[in-house]
């Protein structure tokens, strides 16, 4: 068999353990880099009360916890599930080499969770979202970005 189905699986796994604990939702993730598990996670939104606490975030974070690094090229995230938008985010963020799922945004959305209305909102101007979202430009708005340019110090990501 191959080793992604069994990774996919392991998240499978966690995700429907989780549901059967009252863990949160049923969704699980990996992360994996040269056949290690790196990280794993489950969707722990509301016992966490934590809207970002996806089982693909929870994952990204252990595995950047155990690597010391925000960065995780070289690593594949397995999830039971097609990332979420802001997962995905997530997944560009930090650098995977890729993602492999197994159920897709329709069977979630078959099962009550549905992100599509995210995707169109993205689309959107900002004063036509749901979440009225407004820019105030002051001349102090680039002050952080000048000093960070300017910084000896900084830790580019």
């Amino acid at each position: 068999m191959d080793k992604r189905e069994d990774y996919l699986k392991k998240a499978i796994f966690l995700a429907a353990d989780n549901v059967r604990e009252n863990g949160g939702g049923p969704f699980g993730a990996l992360v994996v880099r040269d056949g290690e598990v790196l990280g794993s996670g489950v969707n722990s939104v509301t016992i966490d009360n934590d809207p970002t606490a996806h089982a693909e975030i929870n994952a990204i974070r252990n595995a950047c916890h155990k690597l010391g690094t925000f960065n995780l090229k070289g690593c594949t995230l397995y999830a039971s599930c097609e990332p979420c938008p802001m997962c995905l985010s997530a997944a560009y963020w930090a650098r995977v080499d890729g993602i492999i799922f197994a159920a897709d945004k329709s069977d979630a959305r078959n099962a009550g969770f549905d992100d599509a209305f995210i995707y169109e909102e993205i689309a959107l101007p900002f004063s036509d979202r749901t979440i009225r979202a407004e820019q105030i430009a002051v001349k102090e708005s680039n002050i952080p970005f000048e000093i960070w340019k300017g910084s000896d110090n900084k830790i580019p990501y």
